[in-house]
């Protein structure tokens, strides 16, 4: 699927890029060990960097990235960003703005000390008729000082504006800077098409190949990987 994002002209050589979730993974994933040793079993066992459903969610559809530069200290966040004139009136100069706490009362959102702030897009968004753009927090990244809301927006229709990422300062104790390109949203295009749920008991072949496939899994290991995970694309 195509997708197509637009900036102010005058912005288009400062702006880091959205760019595919694949080619954002974080240090950590990249770094950590294969296999673990595991005091309950005795010996090692595989990480979830093995584990392909676990990869493969952090690495599908693309990441929002973050402006500019945000200094954190005391509590206050700010940033020195020399933006031009822009060519948009109405457009924002800067990466974040703020949601004020009564707007999540009642919900198990309510902030409870954390500040509620939201990321600025500097990126309109385009996606194909008939699709919708489902947006949320980096896949397993709870090290992220923040938790991005989860969205979903008709962005075939709503494309002339950036799309906006609420989202909840969870470390208080954080200081330091949160580098311009961290991902504040990943994002990928869903179908608008409605659902039909199916719930029946499995057939003699179903049963068959549950026990088939669940005894191979049980006795050796990358059998999803090797006979069941589609092949992906070349980044």
């Amino acid at each position: 699927m195509k997708i197509v994002f637009g900036c102010d002209p005058v912005l288009i050589d400062r702006l880091p890029q959205p760019v595919a979730a694949r080619r954002a993974l974080p240090d950590w994933l990249r770094t950590m060990p294969a296999t673990a040793f595991s005091d309950t079993h005795g010996q090692d066992v595989r990480t979830v960097k093995q584990c392909p459903p676990f990869v493969d969610a952090m690495s599908y559809g693309f990441m929002m990235p973050l402006a500019c530069d945000v200094h954190v200290a005391g509590g206050r966040f700010n940033w020195d960003w020399d933006l031009p004139p822009l060519s948009i009136e109405t457009h924002p100069r800067s990466p974040l703005s703020f949601h004020v706490p009564a707007q999540v009362t009642g919900s198990p959102l309510d902030p409870e000390g954390h500040t509620l702030i939201k990321f600025n897009s500097f990126w309109t968004i385009a996606l194909d008729e008939g699709y919708s753009l489902f947006a949320t927090h980096p896949v397993n990244r709870p090290d992220l000082p923040f938790r991005t809301m989860t969205g979903l927006v008709d962005a075939d229709s709503f494309k002339s504006v950036g799309i906006l990422f609420p989202a909840s300062w969870i470390d208080p104790t954080f200081e330091g800077v949160l580098p311009a390109g961290t991902p504040i949203a990943q994002c990928f295009p869903v179908a608008r098409e409605t659902l039909d749920l199916v719930c029946e008991p499995l057939s003699e072949t179903g049963r068959t190949d549950y026990d088939a496939v669940a005894n191979s899994l049980l006795s050796t290991p990358g059998v999803y990987r090797k006979s069941f995970r589609a092949k992906r694309p070349a980044s």
